[in-house]
């Protein structure tokens, strides 16, 4: 597999740096003091129970939310005052909607990739991920499978230096998930941070360079898979963290 690499401006090995932020919702507190991490060149998976912070991390990073306190920075930046030309170089996949309901998907994703100076060539990036196999179908008609696809290609069609996966093989078939995990380890490989959140042990330990598990808004640790483990299964001292979360 091929993972065009852009030319882009020098990045720094912390990419993305979450200190001390806190996130509420009315009575609901989101985040808590949440400091966290993620560098350039490895995956970092983010584990959680529902409603533990996980999308409220990834929505502050990108720039959709603001923190009520702490800092955050992606790229250098606060992507709340980010400029458009660091924004290109920040992406998202979000866990549904976004899409266009009446485009059709090669169509959508040659419109995206205009928008970038260097990007994925898209019939490799739509080959790549089987989206020429349903090229002449309205978004609003494919099947959830298709539609995570579709997301993908929309995130990573931009080469981003930083991309941030929400639940990204949620849905998918094993084939499509394999495939999505070889093209997360090969964008890594070029140099991107990819930060993803995952419900799935298995996906954690397969593709994690670094584990962070959250519940009730705080971090509860991070790592490597074999430091947060400590000897045992990701699963076990999962739920040994997680245990009466309300959420879960």
């Amino acid at each position: 597999m091929s993972i065009p690499t852009p030319s882009t401006p020098p990045r720094p090995q912390r990419a993305v740096e979450f200190t001390e932020v806190c996130r509420t919702f009315g009575p609901v507190k989101a985040l808590q003091r949440a400091t966290w991490g993620a560098a350039t060149g490895e995956v970092t998976c983010v584990l959680g129970p529902n409603g533990a912070g996980k999308s409220t991390s990834m929505e502050i990073a990108v720039g959709l939310q603001r923190p009520d306190s702490g800092a955050v920075r992606v790229l250098g930046a606060d992507p709340w005052r980010s400029s458009a030309e660091h924004r290109s170089r920040v992406a998202m996949m979000l866990q549904d909607g976004g899409l266009p309901q009446s485009a059709k998907p090669v169509a959508l994703i040659r419109h995206l990739s205009r928008f970038y100076a260097h990007p994925w060539p898209v019939e490799d990036l739509c080959s790549l991920l089987g989206i020429d196999g349903f090229a002449s179908t309205a978004v609003r008609r494919l099947s959830g499978g298709q539609r995570k696809r579709l997301a993908l290609a929309a995130a990573l069609v931009g080469i981003p230096d930083v991309v941030f996966l929400d639940e990204p093989t949620a849905g998918l078939d094993p084939q499509a998930a394999r495939v999505t995990h070889e093209i997360v380890r090969g964008v890594a490989a070029r140099g991107t941070a990819v930060v993803l959140s995952t419900h799935t042990f298995s996906e954690a330990e397969r593709l994690a360079d670094h584990v962070v598990i959250v519940a009730r808004g705080q971090v509860v640790a991070q790592g490597t898979v074999e430091d947060v483990c400590s000897g045992g299964s990701l699963e076990d001292r999962y739920f040994a963290l997680t245990d009466g979360d309300a959420h879960a």
